[in-house]
């Protein structure tokens, strides 16, 4: 049976103040009401049943992630003790699916990016579920068609097609992964053709990404065996407290990805943002005639230009007079005001920000 796994335990904090300790990026509500994490679900609908999405976050964020997908059972909604990347999060939802189903195919989605148009990423899954079935030793990844050179994500290298029943051409093998470039070697990438984003993304059997943790990740064998055994049981919370923290802190890429052979991809031709920043929330945003960004209920803006104003509180006023280039982000404890130029510098602010009311705003 077909699975999909929701990863949604980052904490966006180049999103602060909006983004909270408490309140991840995935639940803020900016995108016309909804959330991130809710966009991500609904991608889902009509691929998967309902009982087999599974959301995995962090241990503070599980009530608000199972409010905001009330309709999934609550069982569902896996709270990781630790922070152990990504490679740990998969390891323990392919563990526990490979439990109750020895047939079991996952696919591996994020909470926080934007998809659009939704029917390419919907057709995208569909093949790779369909290459997998046919192929149970591919590990499967998708890879966004680049718009332009960037130096903050890693890239994949699209080689040969492969045979594919449901889709002729739409598999190819996957002959690199390449870290972030520098602009000259990502301007070549772009010229290439072949070379594409690395959405971190995936679809492949459990069983067979357990084989590779074992061979490739030998030391999160212990863990993942000791939780397997336990879960569903009344000790299922003592030992994934003890053995889940164990596991490597280390990416899936990483620790399995760059290892193996019988890698694929499919490539999403699509509008793609990974939703990390206050640049990335002003590409979804439309501008206004001055280029200024606004998620705002009630604002003034005069003679302001290119800047991104945002809040999600209904009942404040934001008001700017000759501003240009910066950033406002309101929140009912806490307001940053930055140059869009110093954005990239908030994760060194946050450190500032520790030594105040024992981390309250964090």
């Amino acid at each position: 049976m077909d699975y999909a796994v929701i990863m949604a335990g980052g904490t966006g904090k180049r999103l602060w103040p909006l983004s909270r300790q408490k309140r991840p990026k995935q639940v803020l509500e900016l995108l016309d009401g909804q959330t991130l994490l809710r966009k991500c679900f609904d991608r889902l609908e009509g691929i998967f049943d309902l009982q087999n999405i599974l959301v995995l976050t962090n241990a503070d964020y599980v009530d608000i992630v199972r409010e905001n997908l009330s309709e999934l059972p609550a069982e569902n909604v896996i709270a990781e003790p630790a922070v152990r990347d990504t490679a740990g999060a998969i390891g323990l939802a392919a563990t526990v699916l490979h439990k109750y189903d020895s047939n079991a195919a996952m696919a591996v989605v994020t909470a926080d990016q934007i998809l659009e148009p939704v029917e390419v990423f919907q057709q995208a899954m569909r093949t790779a579920l369909s290459f997998v079935a046919e192929n149970p030793q591919a590990l499967v990844t998708f890879g966004v068609q680049p718009t332009f050179p960037s130096t903050q994500l890693g890239y994949i290298q699209f080689g040969k097609s492969v045979p594919c029943s449901i889709s002729q051409d739409a598999v190819c093998a996957i002959d690199a992964f390449r870290e972030k470039p520098e602009l000259e070697v990502a301007k070549d990438y772009l010229d290439q053709g072949n070379y594409a984003w690395n959405s971190g993304m995936f679809v492949w059997r459990c069983d067979t990404i357990l084989k590779h943790f074992s061979n490739f990740l030998p030391e999160s064998v212990e863990p993942l065996k000791n939780i397997q055994t336990d879960w569903g049981t009344e000790d299922q919370q003592q030992t994934l407290q003890e053995w889940f923290p164990r596991l490597p802190k280390i990416s899936i890429d990483y620790a399995v990805m760059e290892k193996v052979d019988a890698v694929y991809g499919i490539s999403l031709d699509c509008r793609w943002l990974d939703m990390g920043s206050f640049a990335a929330l002003a590409d979804i945003i439309e501008a206004d005639a001055d280029n200024n960004c606004i998620i705002a209920e009630r604002h003034e803006l005069l003679d302001c230009k290119n800047n991104i104003v945002v809040t999600e509180d209904k009942g404040h006023m934001i008001a700017l007079m000759g501003v240009e280039n910066v950033i406002v982000a309101h929140t009912k404890d806490a307001t940053l005001v930055c140059s869009i130029d110093h954005a990239n510098r908030i994760k060194e602010l946050l450190e500032q920000v520790k030594t105040h009311k024992d981390g309250k705003f964090l």
